[in-house]
């Protein structure tokens, strides 16, 4: 794996994103559209790529290893609030090198149904100390630096899985 980490491409703003209200789904629960932000803020100490992920409990109690990542607020563009939710969720504070993927999926709570899209970026760590003690919503339990190799083996999740393999790929230069 190559130790440089790539220089920024141009940044393309977004526009903000409120969460919308759409007419009921055929189940009967209206449908809300939510934006989210985050990604993977990356060190390279000795020669070896880092990531900064989280822990937090799922809808079922259950802990699992994710992307930090959270909802835009005010009218801050996608990149905005995926370094604001990592340093956050992470106590590291980072700078976008270049925007990975856009996942959508959808989800049920009680009361409605969820059409979530998150957008990842690649952030180059710029200082700051691990700690969920800055996450205002308190969902991180924890914390952790994992080496970008093994990664993907602690994500809960196959489509942050996929966003891990686009980064090593661009970090390693097959991208």
């Amino acid at each position: 794996m190559s130790a440089a980490i790539p220089t920024p491409g141009p940044r393309v703003p977004r526009p903000p994103q409120p969460v919308r209200w759409r007419r009921p789904h055929a189940s009967g629960l209206p449908i809300v559209d939510e934006t989210s932000a985050g990604g993977l803020v990356v060190s390279v100490q000795g020669g070896r790529a880092y990531t900064a992920i989280i822990a937090r409990r799922n809808r079922a109690g259950r802990l699992e290893w994710c992307l930090p990542k959270g909802h835009l607020e005010g009218r801050e563009t996608a990149e905005e609030a995926a370094v604001r939710e990592i340093a956050e969720e992470t106590g590291i504070e980072g700078q976008v090198l270049r925007h990975l993927a856009t996942i959508d999926y959808w989800f049920a709570g009680n009361d409605r149904r969820v059409h979530k899209v998150v957008h990842h970026y690649l952030l180059e760590a710029l200082g700051g100390e691990l700690t969920i003690e800055n996450d205002p919503d308190h969902e991180a339990e924890d914390v952790a630096w994992v080496g970008l190799a093994e990664v993907a083996s602690r994500l809960a999740y196959p489509n942050e899985r996929r966003v891990v393999a686009t980064a090593r790929a661009i970090l390693e230069g097959r991208a």
